[in-house]
């Protein structure tokens, strides 16, 4: 068996990044910047008032003054306020030319064209004025290579002066279960059979992801059906789940060597997940998962997931841990590193008492996994522990 760690570097290996693309901004949200993004702009390009109020000469405290105009975002006054002279704005707009300082409406008295303080103190000066490039300068990086274009850095792109973005293609991933006894779910059952779960759950951890699904369905336990399956795959990824052990009817590697792959590791040292396999069939890159559904579920957060965000160019693919306080005691771990369902209760990570990796409902209830290195020592209520969040 191979660490994680180790299983993790050697899948990033096996292939390089997608081609790039230019897409529109509203369809690269959830995709990864495939070059940094650069300022086109300046924001603000003009001084620009963040209160409703009269804009005013510093110097000119404690006035009175003269209001002889307003500016309104997108609507500017367009001269200069000279001595003893205000001009009411609005939240955005363009501060005038002459003022430096804005009098907030809540500390102005005004009677006609008439203007003075009725405030607990006179504003400093600048106040409330946002400054030329306060936000971002032109030619400034504000997304680097390999961020994720999240709904808030979409903004930016677009205020920066931005209408498309340089991201890589949609990841193509090919989804195929593999066992007798399954059946699509909602088909009658015959004894022995069971719904087929898996598909419809890798479909879901991917929702999210800038992937096109192909779904090859249910394919028996034989291997001339599967190799000619695997063989006829056009996809970037290959995601297999069932048939991964080495049991008589576990027939996904000879199948997948058959159909010309090379199989580059199998078995990692963690629980769930240890017969997890992955190798290069052409231009398609391979992840074989357990048919246990907890199993396919951790491998494929940590496995399948991290892949095709690294082949859609993310700077940072694999799920991010933090740390957490343990609601209840956990014995000393042993030679694999284990993934241990918990649900967050009182501030603390409560892990579920029963941890066997058939059982869904306990995953469902779950909403993070405890992660424990091989070998670490008994933990005590109270103490830190690293987790993964899961939705």
């Amino acid at each position: 068996m191979i660490s994680l760690a180790a299983a993790q570097e050697r899948l990033f290996a096996l292939a390089d990044p997608v081609p790039v693309e230019h897409v529109p901004l509203r369809a690269a949200a959830g995709r990864w910047a495939a070059a940094p993004v650069v300022a086109l702009r300046t924001q603000p390009e003009l001084p620009l008032s963040a209160m409703d109020g009269y804009a005013i000469r510093f110097a000119d405290l404690p006035g009175p003054w003269r209001v002889i105009d307003e500016s309104a975002a997108g609507r500017p006054f367009a001269g200069l306020v000279a001595t003893g002279e205000a001009v009411r704005i609005f939240t955005g707009a363009a501060v005038p030319d002459g003022a430096d300082t804005i009098l907030v409406q809540e500390e102005a008295a005004r009677d006609g064209h008439t203007l003075t303080l009725d405030g607990e103190g006179p504003p400093h000066r600048g106040a409330h004025v946002r400054p030329v490039g306060l936000d971002f300068t032109h030619g400034e990086t504000l997304i680097d290579a390999g961020a994720r274009l999240t709904p808030a850095r979409i903004a930016l792109a677009a205020s920066a002066g931005h209408a498309a973005l340089p991201v890589h293609r949609r990841i193509r991933v090919a989804i195929v279960a593999s066992g007798d006894e399954l059946r699509t779910p909602g088909a009658p059952l015959t004894p022995g059979a069971l719904p087929e779960s898996n598909g419809a759950m890798l479909a879901a951890m991917l929702a999210t992801l800038p992937v096109e699904l192909v779904d090859l369905g249910i394919l028996p336990d034989r291997i001339d059906a599967l190799t000619a399956a695997f063989a006829a795959v056009d996809a970037d990824l290959l995601v297999t789940s069932g048939g991964a052990s080495v049991g008589d009817h576990d027939l996904v590697r000879p199948a997948l060597e058959a159909a010309g792959t090379d199989i580059d590791f199998w078995r990692i040292a963690m629980r769930p997940g240890k017969p997890l396999m992955a190798g290069r069939m052409r231009d398609t890159v391979v992840i074989g998962l357990p048919g246990n559904p907890v199993s396919a579920h951790v491998t494929a957060l940590l496995f399948v997931q991290p892949m095709v965000a690294y082949l859609s160019g993310a700077a940072h693919p694999l799920p991010r841990r933090r740390t957490a306080i343990v609601g209840s005691a956990l014995p000393a771990n042993g030679p694999r590193a284990d993934h241990i369902r918990a649900v967050h209760r009182d501030g603390r990570v409560v892990p579920a008492d029963r941890q066997d990796s058939s059982m869904l409902r306990i995953l469902a209830a779950s909403d993070c996994l405890i992660v424990r290195a091989p070998h670490v020592p008994a933990t005590a209520p109270g103490d830190s522990v690293e987790i993964l969040d899961i939705d």
